[in-house]
């Protein structure tokens, strides 16, 4: 059992909030129906994915950037006539 605050806030259960996934952030929505308004949450139920099926998916998505990335033309860069020492010449007054 919940009770509303003053600010018309809601606590949902513990043992409702672990069934249904519902973590902090996320959005619930509100259905007018009979007998009541009911809570749904606004996103289907995520699945619980394993360490192994997280490592596959991210290695796929890795994948699928570096084949983009391969496809790309990548601009030629000048070379520049300047070193990161020349920064920092004792005659031009700066210091290390």
């Amino acid at each position: 059992m919940s009770k509303v605050t003053s600010k018309l806030q809601v606590t949902i259960p513990k043992a409702i909030a672990e069934r249904y996934r519902i973590r902090p952030g996320d959005e619930v929505r509100w259905e007018v129906r009979e007998p009541g308004p009911m809570m749904v949450p606004a996103v289907a139920v995520r699945p619980r994915l394993t360490p192994e099926e997280r490592v596959a998916l991210f290695d796929e998505g890795t994948r699928l950037l570096r084949e983009v990335q391969g496809k790309r033309k990548w601009p030629r860069l000048k070379r520049r006539d300047w070193t990161r020492e020349d920064l920092y010449e004792e005659d031009r007054g700066l210091s290390r």
